[in-house]
């Protein structure tokens, strides 16, 4: 990792002032740095805190807003629950994923897009529902998934 990345991540521990008790602040900033939460920021919040490695991965992986490996530079949710899977959402994600080469999960090689599928996103009047970094995107098709994959993709 490279030493600015640890060095913000110093600044991160320093603004908490090294309170293991915030650890989940700490978690989302150095989230919001990389992306993700690299292997090596972890440590280094490990040894910097002295807290146990097996504490904060289970922090890292109980909330499904971190990541430990690497996330796009768009994000995509897509619906599943019941209100937009009987309109459609489905066939929605089999769109992108072909669009994009990937399955929900994952992100594109390019480091473009991440994938992911939630069980609902609370707008189910709005449903199929489709969310690109924040952005809610309804009534959703196919061919608008698309066009709005395309917008991003020359952001």
């Amino acid at each position: 990792m490279s030493p600015q990345i640890l060095e913000k991540v110093d600044n991160i521990i320093d603004k908490y002032n090294k309170d293991s008790s915030v650890l989940i602040g700490m978690l989302q900033d150095i989230q919001q740095e990389c992306k993700y939460l690299p292997k090596e920021a972890l440590l280094h919040l490990k040894n910097k805190l002295r807290v146990p490695l097996p504490q904060i991965y289970a922090v890292a992986t109980f909330y499904k807003a971190f990541s430990l490996r690497p996330r796009g530079k768009h994000f995509i949710q897509v619906c599943l629950g019941t209100a937009c899977h009987v309109r459609g959402a489905p066939k929605i994600l089999e769109e992108i994923e072909r669009k994009l080469s990937i399955k929900s999960g994952e992100t594109t090689e390019d480091l473009n897009f991440t994938l992911e599928t939630v069980n609902c996103l609370g707008a189910c009047a709005l449903g199929p529902l489709m969310v690109v970094d924040g952005k809610y995107f309804g009534k959703m098709t196919p061919g608008k998934a698309g066009k709005i994959l395309k917008r991003y993709r020359n952001k």
